[in-house]
């Protein structure tokens, strides 16, 4: 068996620091993209873990030579909703743009209507003979991405609608790993002796919702434990479209006063929903971490700020990135290739909001 490739190795090659690999691989703190973009062509080279099943050839700058051939070189964006700094998206897509840049393809960005997905409509600046494929970030509506995985164009979903029991959706899926570290997590709070354990976040939002929520279950059932409907807070107010501010507060309040006790840990869809819900305990006079714990998904620059910090479960941007221009590639060279569903490498981060 080939010996396992290390960031210590992979900082020996380059002859700079074991921090320096570190920052450029997981996306954290400041460093220039010159050397970020070294380590991770170094990282691909040697086939570290997270970029083993990175074809490093697309990343050549011989590539765009090959995708000259196809009068096709624009690849569409869709999303429903505005991907700010805060969202993971954001530094995977910047690397995204990059690496399309480097194999001769333009991006364009086209954010939806509510009008446009309802009708089942291609967004109004969109240019379908010059569009080699489509991503999707944020698009959850079911219908309207079976709409799109009939057009016979290369499309790639960055999460999904949750298919439940319907067929699955021709496309390929690009989804973080949204289970692996809920079991360590919770095993680690049984471990402590916090056996109570809920979930907060509307399930059938996304298909990372319902992964993370299956996360939650699962590792109840193989700890032994119950999961108790009453901590399961997995609904909306009708018609609400986004699960954060006031009127998801207003919900989540009327949830929580209905209990008659309160779990010893929480673990909430994503860092937002998190946010909300420690904005309720504090009207409700419910103390983090002294009370109740606190857990999220993310790792937005919001839950390392906010008081008390957030534990929560850090998303790897940058190889998203590597993995979404990968599979596009792939997909749009070979149609014929059977659907394939892509799931990346988390890191769970504890912080104060469960006492570390």
């Amino acid at each position: 068996m080939a010996e396992r490739i290390t960031i210590q190795d992979i900082a020996d090659e380059l002859g700079v620091s074991r921090n320096t690999v570190s920052k450029a691989i997981n996306n954290t703190g400041l460093l220039a993209e010159s050397t970020r973009q070294k380590v991770l062509k170094k990282a691909i080279e040697m086939g570290y873990k997270q970029f083993s099943y990175v074809n490093i050839s697309h990343f050549e700058k011989s590539e765009p030579a090959a995708a000259d051939k196809s009068s096709k070189m624009e690849i569409s964006l869709f999303t429903s909703n505005f991907i700010g700094n805060s969202h993971f998206a954001s530094t995977m897509l910047d690397k995204f743009q990059r690496e399309l840049s480097t194999l001769g393809y333009s991006f364009t960005m086209h954010r939806l209507q509510d009008t446009e997905i309802k009708n089942l409509q291609m967004p109004a600046a969109y240019n379908k003979e010059k569009t080699a494929g489509i991503m999707c970030i944020e698009m959850f509506d079911l219908a309207y991405c079976s709409m799109l995985c009939g057009l016979d164009i290369p499309l790639l979903l960055v999460d999904s609608p949750v298919t439940g029991l319907d067929k699955p959706l021709g496309a390929d899926r690009l989804i973080m790993d949204n289970q692996s570290n809920i079991h360590v997590f919770v095993k680690e709070m049984v471990r402590r002796g916090k056996t109570r354990i809920g979930f907060i976040g509307k399930t059938t939002h996304c298909q990372s919702f319902f992964e993370r929520y299956m996360g939650y279950r699962n590792a109840m059932y193989l700890s032994g434990l119950p999961c108790p409907d009453e901590y399961c807070i997995t609904g909306d107010n009708p018609g609400q479209k986004t699960f954060e501010g006031s009127a998801y507060q207003d919900y989540l309040m009327e949830q929580l006063r209905n209990l008659d006790t309160l779990p010893d840990v929480f673990i909430c869809a994503n860092d937002f929903i998190a946010i909300d819900t420690l904005q309720v305990f504090k009207k409700l006079g419910i103390s983090v971490p002294g009370d109740v714990y606190l857990c999220g998904f993310d790792d937005s620059p919001e839950s390392r700020i906010m008081s008390p910090t957030l534990t929560t479960i850090h998303i790897h941007s940058q190889i998203m990135g590597f993995s979404a221009v990968n599979l596009l590639m792939s997909r749009i060279k070979e149609p014929s290739l059977n659907f394939r569903t892509v799931h990346t490498e988390t890191r769970l981060i504890y912080r104060e909001s469960t006492e570390d």
